[in-house]
């Protein structure tokens, strides 16, 4: 199953933990407001969401790939 992670930019606190933990380097906070997610780098291995302390990160299923 083909995944990506999905933020929830209203809920999002910057804290910048799912930025660290990203081992392709697929998030990152452009503006310093909200985490934002390059969808051709993110591989949905669900370690952004695992340590996101707001919960604000989904992973979701990627349709017709």
């Amino acid at each position: 199953m083909k995944c990506y992670a999905m933020v929830d930019t209203s809920l999002c606190v910057a804290c910048g933990a799912c930025a660290k933990i990203c081992p392709r380097g697929a998030i990152g906070l452009p503006d310093g407001v909200y985490a934002k997610v390059n969808r051709e780098k993110c591989v949905g291995c669900s370690m952004c969401a695992k340590i996101c302390p707001a919960s604000v990160i989904t992973i979701m299923e990627r349709e017709n790939i």
